[in-house]
């Protein structure tokens, strides 16, 4: 049975501040940014009788701004606001990649970079790249604001660190100092478009003038209950150059860091092989 409008509330704050008012005396309020994910669930009739709580209204939080250091992106930036924007096509061009895998055009024109964030699934497109920039989740409540880097952000598939009365309002995501010497952006799903992924990657290594690896940051999507930075890989290559054999024994501690699962997408093997292909290729500069 499809959701029933009539047997919903719906509050529609005008400021930041009135939405923070109206979920503290509605806890069961349910945020709605994008409703592209809420949209799913009203249709198989899983919301009736929710209150929800519009956040569309609140038109300071579309606003993405830059400065020297970082990106400030307000959680209601749409997809298609942050692949089009320039700062993130020259400065991040993996969230920008990301963002146009994202379901259809009409999902990349409606679903935000917040509401994303807070749905917190595992196969999220955007967090990869999140993750290797960096990124940290600015969180607002009536008792004040406070940040949250990515990696502490999620507690699980679908589950967040997100208190009740708290609401996300930014992303912080910082501009590296130098360009990375390779990077890359993959997702592997069933189709080329409009599918959830198998396995989706992001990685930026940058490599010193004699080879040596002085930083790689990689990180997986659908590989584990929240987005991983392959932390033993990374620490692993740190200061060696990337010959054959350091290259083989960086892909063979990708099991280390995730642990994925076998369902109706894909296999855990399969998924465990893509990802070592990605990071091989990376690391070998085969694309």
């Amino acid at each position: 049975m499809r959701g029933d409008a009539e047997a919903v509330t719906l509050l529609r704050p005008r400021s930041p501040a009135e939405a923070l008012r109206l979920l503290d005396a509605h806890r069961d309020a349910l945020p709605i940014a994008g409703g592209t994910d809420l949209m799913v669930a009203w249709n198989a009739g899983a919301l009736a009788g929710r209150t929800f709580l519009d956040l569309s209204t609140l038109a300071g939080w579309r606003r993405i701004r830059s400065t020297q250091k970082a990106l400030v992106v307000g959680a209601l930036a749409t997809h298609t606001e942050l692949l089009r924007h320039p700062v993130v096509r020259r400065r991040l061009p993996l969230l920008a990649e990301a963002c146009a895998t994202v379901g259809g055009v009409q999902i990349q024109n409606r679903g935000t970079l917040g509401g994303n964030l807070a749905n917190a699934s595992p196969a999220g497109d955007t967090f990869p790249p999140l993750a290797v920039y960096e990124a940290v989740v600015g969180v607002i409540s009536a008792g004040g604001r406070h940040d949250v880097p990515l990696h502490q952000f999620f507690t699980g598939p679908k589950r967040t660190c997100l208190a009740p009365g708290e609401l996300v309002e930014s992303v912080r995501i910082p501009l590296p100092a130098r360009p990375p010497t390779r990077a890359v952006f993959r997702k592997v799903g069933t189709r080329a478009a409009q599918a959830i992924a198998k396995t989706v990657a992001a990685g930026l290594v940058w490599l010193a003038r004699d080879g040596r690896v002085e930083e790689l940051r990689f990180a997986l999507g659908s590989m584990a209950p929240t987005v991983r930075r392959l932390r033993g890989a990374e620490a692993f290559v740190k200061g060696k150059r990337l010959t054959r054999e350091v290259v083989h024994e960086a892909c063979a501690l990708v099991s280390a860091d995730v642990s994925p699962i076998d369902d109706v997408r894909s296999t855990a093997e399969y998924r465990l092989a893509v990802s070592r292909n990605l990071l091989f290729r990376l690391l070998s500069d085969r694309g």
